[in-house]
């Protein structure tokens, strides 16, 4: 992923209102992001821990995606599998997240939900940058490039149903 402005950030959001993404609470690190190695953007917001974000290019722009991350589950150790990059994580490091469909749609209360990594580093995982933990990536035969477009085709389809593509 390019690297992308806070106003190009604040102006992809297709499931807000334009107020909403005025006061979202972007990273403080944008400039330290390891871009490179990003197939989207996504934090969550650290004055309000049910929020989180994901933007990502979507054809030829930029899509934003507010989420609202479900409340945890019950304390017992269960494993759980990203639906994005399909990296697997014990206790709460997948979280069901759903986000208002965009348009009419989401004004009448539709939205669409995935199982996401918990704190939405799928790119870090899945290019070994950042450690989920023993067994949190099954052995595959797909290269890491065919491993990134899967899960930016998982991406892609996701924010399509937001946008009820």
């Amino acid at each position: 992923m390019e690297p992308v402005a806070e106003r190009e950030i604040r102006a992809s959001f297709v499931n807000c209102s334009k107020g909403e993404a005025k006061r979202l609470t972007l990273p403080r690190d944008l400039a330290t992001r390891p871009w490179a190695d990003l197939d989207f953007l996504g934090w969550r917001d650290p004055a309000a821990p049910e929020r989180a974000y994901l933007v990502a290019e979507y054809g030829d722009r930029l899509v934003g995606v507010a989420l609202r991350r479900a409340a945890p589950q019950a304390a017992h150790v269960r494993r759980g599998m990203c639906a994005l990059c399909l990296t697997s994580h014990v206790g709460d490091g997948v979280r069901l997240m759903t986000a208002r469909m965009a348009g009419k749609p989401g004004q009448l209360g539709n939205s669409v939900g995935t199982y996401v990594c918990a704190d939405l580093a799928c790119s870090l995982y899945l290019r070994g940058r950042k450690d989920a933990g023993p067994g949190a990536r099954a052995h595959e035969s797909l290269t890491l490039e065919e491993k990134i477009a899967r899960t930016a085709e998982h991406v892609i389809r996701f924010i399509g149903k937001v946008l009820g593509e």
